[in-house]
């Protein structure tokens, strides 16, 4: 049983991750490399810097070979905290903000007045992108970057489809 249960807890987390892994090449641009995601995934804990580079290369919103270009990019459009720093660990109210942003996706009223990575982290949760009781004020690990994104780009490319169908 026990077994089981770890092999269920295993699906769960892993699974999409591989997912990610094995259609990679066909979701980002090709200058992410596996030694890349590699790396994000020996991390324990990943800085702005390098979030932004993956995250905005993920959305298609801007491509950067430097992850401080991209952090730039991301802090000139307010799509970062306002005290974050390239090196600094991110965390999760932080990659929350920069993901709903650079995906374009609409928070209810609090985010939408405020903007802030409060409550883009309580839209994240809302809509089933966060599971469980985490702290908003967690490192986010290279596993939960590429977990994250790649439920993000499951959920838009499930609206493209349904947007497309209901145009025919």
């Amino acid at each position: 049983m026990k077994k089981l249960l770890c092999y269920l807890n295993v699906r769960k987390v892993l699974l999409p991750v591989l997912c990610l892994l094995c259609t990679g090449p066909a979701l980002f641009a090709v200058q992410t490399t596996a030694m890349e995601i590699e790396a994000l995934l020996a991390s324990d804990a990943v800085t702005y810097a390098q979030a932004s580079r993956f995250v905005l290369e993920a959305s298609g919103a801007a491509v950067f070979a430097d992850p401080a270009q991209a952090f730039d990019y991301a802090m000139e459009r307010n799509w970062l905290p306002g005290n974050a720093s390239p090196n600094d660990p991110a965390r999760l109210d932080g990659l929350s903000l920069l993901l709903m942003q650079s995906f374009g996706l609409r928070g209810g009223i609090m985010f939408t007045l405020t903007g802030s990575a409060h409550f883009a982290y309580r839209e994240m949760e809302h809509l089933g992108f966060i599971h469980g009781r985490i702290s908003p004020g967690q490192r986010v690990s290279g596993d939960t970057l590429l977990y994250l994104t790649g439920r993000l780009l499951g959920h838009t490319e499930e609206y493209d489809i349904l947007e497309n169908q209901d145009e025919q």
